[in-house]
């Protein structure tokens, strides 16, 4: 049992949330992850779940903090930090991808010489980041409305940061809102950046890398950084659910 986690959605689960990420063929996602930085899961929340996620945004009781986004420069838009103990649809979903991802991460750090390496366990690694003062839970949920977007950005938030994040589409595109593309770009030595248009329906989860990821050369391995936003809305309501795996100050 995730110790950071409670029931706060009234539905029971329709699968753990253990059960559904160990579904998912991880070669494949892993694969994808180490050629373009970011890597699909399909239908990782069904659209009850992600209809039940996004009413929780006008429940302050489940947030530590509100943050509208042109106040701080960082695009047009809005959203919410949950405070622990997290919802348990979300808090089983950051205990459950965090294994997969951190292998990943591990071989990535090792092809970029990176002597840091991640615990087995979420719980480990929660414990690293309280240890160094990092006790801020980072889930948090977003909102877009007609014009919002988001900018270029690398959510870090201290010394300890784990280099994969996931979003979740909670809306429907086409239906619930047109535009809000999740768009990633990279930026390669002495090249010009490349961009990933991540196409998404609801209930779809992307996991991409947050900074860096490195990429065979000729001569071996070098790191690329990479940002991530969204396009601007055109219409309609968006919401998202991040899940960052380590805790902020």
């Amino acid at each position: 049992m995730n110790p950071h986690a409670t029931m706060a959605l009234s539905e029971p689960l329709d699968q753990s949330a253990e059960a559904r990420v160990a579904a998912y063929d991880w070669q494949a996602i892993s694969s994808e992850l180490n050629g373009f930085g970011c890597g699909v899961l399909e239908k990782l929340l069904s659209a009850e779940e992600c209809r039940r996620i996004s009413a929780l945004y006008t429940q302050e009781q489940h947030f530590r903090s509100h943050i509208h986004m042109a106040r701080h420069g960082f695009g047009k838009g809005e959203y919410r930090y949950f405070k622990y103990p997290l919802p348990d649809l979300l808090g089983g979903l950051r205990t459950a991808l965090y294994p997969h991802l951190a292998d990943v991460a591990n071989q990535w750090n090792g092809r970029m010489g990176i002597d840091e390496r991640y615990p087995a366990e979420h719980a480990q690694f929660l414990r690293q980041c309280h240890d160094a003062g990092q006790t801020r839970p980072t889930p948090l949920l977003l909102q877009y409305v007609p014009g919002d977007f988001n900018c270029l950005h690398q959510d870090l938030y201290g010394d300890l940061a784990f280099p994969i994040q996931v979003a979740i589409l909670l809306s429907e595109p086409g239906e619930d809102f047109t535009g809000g593309e999740f768009v990633l770009t990279e930026q390669r030595p002495r090249m010009q950046s490349r961009v990933e248009v991540v196409p998404l329906r609801q209930g779809d989860a992307v996991a991409f890398a947050v900074h860096n990821r490195p990429v065979q050369g000729t001569k071996g391995n070098y790191r690329v950084n990479l940002r991530h936003g969204v396009s601007r809305v055109r219409s309609g309501l968006r919401h998202t659910v991040g899940i960052i795996f380590h805790d902020a100050r």
